[in-house]
């Protein structure tokens, strides 16, 4: 007979935070969220790739903000009264990301989240833990902390560091 913890282990949800980058609708664990703001202009840093939209001050931390739809190839960014930066804490870092929209809160249980499709080498998606199945709609669930440690993506370790260090 199976015990009642290995029983809800099993039976356990995770919840992610559901956004939208163009037409696709994309999941991160919400333990991952510190807050939601409105976009705003940031401070544009020098010599930073494209998707590194800048630093913005969050109570007194420079955030870097990386703008998902650039990292992705998206076209044309348009930034409205949806488009939004998602705060993270991310491997011991704060980091914000611009996404189109917030949608909502799923929780998904195991047998909801099906492994990504395996593609030829010369596509990434590495960043890619599973596609959740959730009322008729297809999540894209991504490791963020993986996503955000890449080789491409180190490039935002010295933004903040430097500007807090230059601001002490």
């Amino acid at each position: 007979m199976e015990d009642m913890t290995g029983r809800a282990a099993r039976n356990s949800a995770s919840e992610y935070l559901t956004f939208t980058l163009g037409k696709e609708e994309y999941g991160m664990e919400i333990l991952k969220v510190q807050e939601i703001r409105g976009y705003h202009a940031v401070t544009r840093i020098a010599n930073t790739p494209p998707f590194v939209k800048g630093v913005m001050n969050l109570r007194g931390v420079i955030v870097p903000v990386v703008d998902m739809r650039i990292k992705f190839s998206l076209p044309d960014p348009l930034y409205d009264e949806f488009t939004v930066v998602i705060i993270m804490n991310v491997l011991g870092r704060v980091i914000g990301m611009v996404v189109d929209g917030v949608s909502d809160v799923v929780s998904l249980l195991p047998e909801q989240i099906k492994p990504p499709p395996q593609f030829g080498a010369g596509l990434g998606t590495e960043y890619i833990v599973g596609i959740g199945a959730c009322n008729e709609q297809m999540l894209i669930l991504v490791d963020i902390e993986r996503l955000m440690s890449s080789a491409d993506m180190q490039l935002m370790d010295g933004v903040g560091d430097s500007r807090q260090s230059l601001a002490a």
